[in-house]
């Protein structure tokens, strides 16, 4: 099968297509034939190898231990392995693979769930991690409706837009920050405002927030508990910049570290993609309450360019790469 594999860390030009052997499905995973794939910061992390933590973690310290990259899937049940009782051949799927940069790749059967029967497979694949991730982020804010105040950063990204569908479904007030050029997007989302973040900053404290879902990476701490309303909630999702050892992640750290001596809730979030979220997203979906934003859709052997794209800060929504 061809697949788009790297067998060193770097930038984007280290991965390449290649012809390797189609994977077996193992006890609870099932082999999904991929029709299209997301691109999402946590490929960029695992092809660079940064920060060294992600190396020390188990991916490999002086070199990638999977060579196929890629983490949301949509596409078609190809065979499933002993022990899988919700998938059987021929089922549309989407959700988590192992490597879905691939003409087929494994997943486990509580990391797929049947495709929303009105979305194409490109626009399934734009869902999984980022669609669960800003779910999470959602829900960690606690009770949100009429009243309440939510401010995302980075809200024209792949869990930003989510999260503000997320939250204005709930009922909140919804401020989406965002370059000038993805303020349409962000409203045609939901959000009741876009601020351009070159023009305004929104957590100098003039205003602030029942909750704040961190998406950008990028502000201080400080900054972001002046736009928290005293007993506000803060989610860091993820985390960019920052050092070579832990790179952004230090904030996450210290918000979990200084959360417990505060009024304010500090939240950090990694992704993580599960069948019953995937459930409640897809039944959002199906209900026309929930949209993923795919900004361009990428064959294959052009993966380096999507990857590219996607650190270059263009993305409006989120990135696919159609496969079959």
């Amino acid at each position: 099968m061809k697949a788009i594999v790297h067998d060193v860390y770097g930038p984007p030009d280290v991965m390449r297509l290649e012809e390797i052997d189609r994977p077996e499905p193992g006890p609870g995973e099932v082999l999904v034939r991929v029709r299209a794939a997301g691109v999402d910061p946590g490929v960029w992390h695992l092809m660079a190898g940064m920060p060294y933590a992600i190396r020390a973690a188990g991916f490999g310290l002086r070199a990638p231990k999977d060579r196929v990259r890629g983490l949301d899937v949509a596409g078609e049940v190809a065979a499933v392995g002993p022990g899988v009782t919700r998938f059987r051949t021929g089922d549309e799927v989407y959700g988590n693979a192992e490597g879905s940069f691939a003409e087929y790749a494994r997943a486990k059967e509580g990391r797929l769930a049947p495709k929303p029967a009105n979305l194409s497979f490109e626009e399934a694949a734009a869902v999984p991690v980022s669609g669960c991730t800003a779910l999470k982020a959602v829900r960690d804010g606690g009770p949100l409706g009429a009243g309440r105040s939510v401010l995302v950063l980075g809200a024209s990204g792949g869990v930003g837009s989510f999260a503000v569908q997320l939250a204005k479904n709930l009922g909140a007030h919804v401020t989406g920050v965002c370059s000038a050029g993805k303020a349409d997007l962000v409203r045609s989302l939901g959000a009741d405002e876009a601020v351009d973040y070159a023009r305004a900053d929104p957590t100098d404290g003039s205003r602030r927030h029942d909750l704040v879902l961190d998406a950008a990476g990028n502000r201080s701490l400080t900054a972001l508990r002046r736009s928290l309303t005293a007993d506000g909630t803060l989610v860091i999702i993820g985390g960019e910049g920052g050092g070579r050892w832990i790179g952004g992640n230090d904030r996450q750290l210290r918000a979990m570290l200084l959360s417990p001596f505060l009024r304010q809730r500090l939240r950090a979030l990694a992704a993580t993609v599960h069948h019953r979220d995937l459930l409640i997203l897809t039944e959002l979906i199906e209900a026309g309450s929930l949209r993923p934003a795919v900004d361009r859709t990428y064959p294959l052997a052009e993966v380096p360019d999507a990857v590219r794209h996607l650190r270059e800060g263009r993305a409006r929504g989120k990135l696919v790469v159609g496969v079959a």
